[in-house]
């Protein structure tokens, strides 16, 4: 057991640190894969819970709710290296350079994202279409602090 511990333990820091070695436009292409794949998940939820409850279909709003929580849980942090902010990945980064002044803060939105989502996840697995409904609103609050915080708006 201590060994399959330990080999996870390694496995999660070597696989961090291959990632923070990344070249930073590759960190931005990475963060930004994530959040397009997290927001395309969410906005199957919202056409279904928030839009148009009609088509609601609980397996796929599951589904979509354990994606987002699974970008939430996946260690983006580590895709936030020193000069990603100028980086271009798929197109150029929208990161203010305030976020790298404020790494406290920015580790409090990553924080709520994570919890937020983690939620939705559980919350989706009960069907509950209004419980679902306040708790999306609840994962769309922590990204539009972030963005608000540390997003150069278009």
């Amino acid at each position: 057991m201590k060994f399959k511990l330990a080999l996870a333990v390694f496995v999660a820091a070597a696989s961090t640190a291959a990632i923070a070695g990344q070249a930073e436009d590759q960190q931005v292409k990475f963060r930004q894969s994530a959040y397009s794949f997290a927001a395309w998940n969410c906005s199957k939820i919202k056409s279904q819970v928030v839009e148009h409850p009609e088509t609601y279909n609980k397996e796929q709003v599951v589904a979509a709710a354990n994606s987002v929580a699974a970008v939430a849980n996946s260690g983006l942090g580590a895709l936030y290296g020193p000069g990603t902010d100028q980086a271009t990945g798929w197109k150029k980064s929208r990161l203010k350079p305030e976020f790298f002044d404020k790494p406290e803060d920015a580790k409090k939105a990553a924080v709520a994202f994570n919890k937020e989502a983690n939620e939705l996840a559980k919350v989706a697995a009960t069907g509950d279409v209004g419980a679902i409904k306040t708790q999306f609103g609840k994962v769309g609050e922590t990204c539009k602090s972030c963005h608000d915080s540390f997003r150069i708006r278009d």
